[in-house]
């Protein structure tokens, strides 16, 4: 249960004075539908209005603050010309414009003779000084209401900045006084507020320095939401352990198999991580690892021997993949390699239906398959295995922790191995993957060229028509993947489909297409096409940024390369040059390329090392976009800059451990009032896993 000093920040934002349904549901949109949601709303910008000069020095274009007398009315004779109020002070005139306005509102607040205090923005019409629309017309014993400095909020259409300024300061106001879980000698070092006053500077910020993730005070709230995500880590990664694992120990003789069978030596870095793997097998405690590992440092061989191990101790081993064309790829790379070593094979998808479907069930149910390739159709209730020892899951950013735990559910005593091609940067895993170890492919396969990588833009999109003729007449297969139009499956399948008919005008039927709302049986044909040759150019979405493997594509083409991400990027690039052959890609970017987009071009020409290009990322893009909105898998931080706050997640992550070093249970005075921070950032499910919560 939340805590009762808790409950006025999350109560519905229409329960604050002056918010009733229309403006709270702008607000939603804008902020979230919760008083703590505002105070989360972080500004974006300061308004300065401490100028107060006299009107005859008033600059032009400034926002400045006067205090005038009232000297006329002057209405226009046609209501399309504007309405003027003349004002003015010892040392000049100033004139107060205003287009459509309500006359009886101007001669309420602003009548002959009064004296009023003028906050907004200056222009100049023949010579003399004017204000249009003032932002603040106040009589002067109401001076202290004037917001001398005023934080800028993020709003939305038909949401204007004076209603979500007294919302946001209301969310403020009601916020309680919370007990202190931070420890104070760190606090002091610091040089933190406490929480309550923390989140009041933030909210009235005396100066532009106020605003960046430097200052004490976001530095102080940063800390707090890491420090609640670190520690719910911790307790999930304690929960798991705790529950009983199993050892298994395989006697070596069908990974030898294996070993001669696989068209490659092992690189030191598998090997490495073959023998990580190897010990969390052997202990009693269940397996929870990652492995990490660039595009193509073979991450599957890696997880291939790993199950042959779990079979070799008489156990089955499942391989989850996020899509359908991924799991049947993963299929068709394993079977090979299982018909060599004698170990028995099958697939299951949401395709699998009927007859076809039950005979597998069967199989997996009885034991007469050892390993099973398959999507989130593997978590279904009907599913029962002889007895699953190993889940492989990859492309862990596109699962939740609940699929994960869903598939652990399916045996007794499951390890768990995660694969991701998606180099995360070394903080950032500690937020994503904070409950697991890690082992790191840090290699290249030996015989893997670098890839040519090129930046042209759009207006030469008739040369690398014709490049492409020469392409394909010495055997290259292409992708050519269409701009991310926004996050709309459907823009994006039009932005496809219209290059898909520009490109078969030329090329013909040696054309196919592929994009997220293609049935998956459309999608698998195409991609079949292209993999065993029948299509040459394959037009697609970012469907193909995981997993598709085709060593005959040797060039990539990206379109409007500049509305992706570096990893997104470096994903795409990953596709190609897998077979031996020397691979191009060619980011095609349209004019003028501004600044950030011309750095990423920039470091994606220079490296192909996917962490060095996942840190670059972070650093331009934050770790908002770090692997594009969707499904990104990464916690969304509302006050923690995960790359400007990147010394506070490591500070918290080992605060985490001490705590609960210290106090297993949180049932100490710290621990309770972690307790209360747990539930401020809604990681209460973590609280589930404590004996006494």
């Amino acid at each position: 249960m939340r805590p009762e000093i808790l409950f006025p920040l999350f109560r519905p934002v229409t329960a604050l004075k002056g918010v009733g349904p229309r403006l709270g549901a702008l607000i939603e949109q804008a902020a979230g539908p919760r008083v703590v949601d505002l105070c989360w709303h972080l500004p974006t910008g300061l308004i300065d209005r401490r100028l107060q000069p006299p009107v005859a020095a008033l600059p032009d274009g400034a926002l400045a603050t006067v205090t005038v007398t009232v000297q006329e009315h002057q209405p226009p004779r046609n209501p399309r010309l504007p309405y003027k109020v003349i004002c003015a002070d010892d040392s000049g005139r100033l004139t107060l414009v205003f287009f459509n306005p309500r006359r009886d509102f101007l001669e309420r607040n602003l009548p002959p003779g009064a004296t009023r205090l003028i906050s907004g923005q200056v222009s100049y019409y023949g010579g003399e000084p004017q204000m249009a629309h003032p932002d603040h017309i106040l009589a002067p014993e109401d001076a202290a209401q004037l917001p001398l400095l005023e934080p800028v909020y993020g709003l939305t259409g038909g949401l204007t900045a004076r209603p979500m300024h007294k919302a946001v300061r209301g969310a403020v106001d009601s916020a309680p006084e919370l007990p202190e879980w931070l420890d104070p000698a760190y606090c002091k070092r610091e040089g933190w507020p406490g929480w309550r006053q923390a989140l009041g500077m933030l909210h009235e910020p005396e100066d532009e320095s106020a605003l960046l993730p430097e200052h004490p005070a976001r530095r102080r709230l940063a800390f707090d939401e890491l420090l609640a995500n670190q520690l719910a880590l911790a307790l999930t990664r304690r929960h798991q352990r705790a529950r009983p694992g199993r050892a298994i120990s395989g006697d070596g003789r069908l990974v030898a198999r294996a070993l001669t069978a696989l068209p490659y030596e092992l690189t030191v870095a598998q090997r490495r991580a073959l023998d990580e793997i190897g010990q969390d097998l052997k202990s009693e405690h269940r397996m929870l690892r990652l492995l990490q590992g660039d595009v193509g440092a073979g991450k599957t061989a890696v997880a291939f021997l790993t199950m042959l191990t779990a079979v070799e101790a008489g156990c089955q081993a499942a391989l989850m993949a996020p899509t359908e064309i991924l799991a049947r790829q993963h299929f068709a790379t394993l079977a090979p390699l299982c018909e060599a070593v004698g170990v028995r094979l099958a697939v299951l998808t949401g395709r699998d239906k009927g007859k076809a479907r039950q005979a597998i069930l069967e199989r997996l149910a009885g034991g007469d398959c050892d390993i099973v390739v398959g999507t989130h159709a593997l978590f279904q209730e009907d599913i029962q295995f002889r007895d699953l020892a190993l889940a492989v899951v990859d492309e862990q950013h596109r699962f939740g922790v609940h699929q994960r735990l869903l598939l652990a559910g399916k045996g007794g005593s499951i390890d768990m191995l995660v694969m991701t091609a998606t180099p995360i940067p070394r903080t950032l895993t500690l937020t994503v993957y904070g409950d697991m170890d890690i082992s790191v492919l840090d290699e290249k396969p030996p015989g893997r060229e670098p890839i040519d990588t090129r930046a042209m833009p759009l207006s030469r999109l008739g040369e690398v028509v014709d490049g492409l003729h020469r392409a394909l007449a010495a055997g290259a297969r292409v992708y050519w993947v269409c701009p991310l139009v926004e996050e709309s499956d459907q823009l994006d399948a039009a932005a496809a489909e219209e290059r898909f008919a520009g490109l078969a005008r030329v090329f013909g039927d040696r054309v196919g297409l592929v994009h997220g709302r293609m049935k998956a049986a459309d999608k698998d044909q195409a991609m079949a096409a292209f993999a065993d040759g029948r299509l040459s150019i394959l037009v697609a979405t970012t469907v193909i940024e995981v997993g598709l493997d085709v060593p005959e594509a040797t060039v990539m083409v990206v379109e409007h390369a500049e509305r992706f991400g570096l990893a997104q990027l470096h994903q795409l690039r990953g596709r190609i040059g897998r077979g031996g052959r020397r691979g191009t890609c060619l980011l095609l970017y349209a004019e003028p390329l501004g600044e950030a987009a011309r750095s990423r071009i920039g470091i994606l020409r220079r490296t192909d090392d996917g962490f060095l290009i996942a840190e670059e990322d972070l650093r331009l893009r934050g770790a908002g976009d770090l692997l594009g909105t969707r499904q990104s898998g990464l916690p969304v931080f509302r006050l923690a800059d995960p790359a400007a706050h990147q010394d506070l997640m490591l500070a918290a992550r080992d605060d985490a451990r001490m705590v609960l070093d210290r106090e297993p249970e949180l049932d100490g005075a710290r621990g309770a009032a972690l307790r209360v921070l747990l539930y401020l950032f809604e990681r209460d499910a973590a609280i589930r896993y404590l004996r006494s919560g």
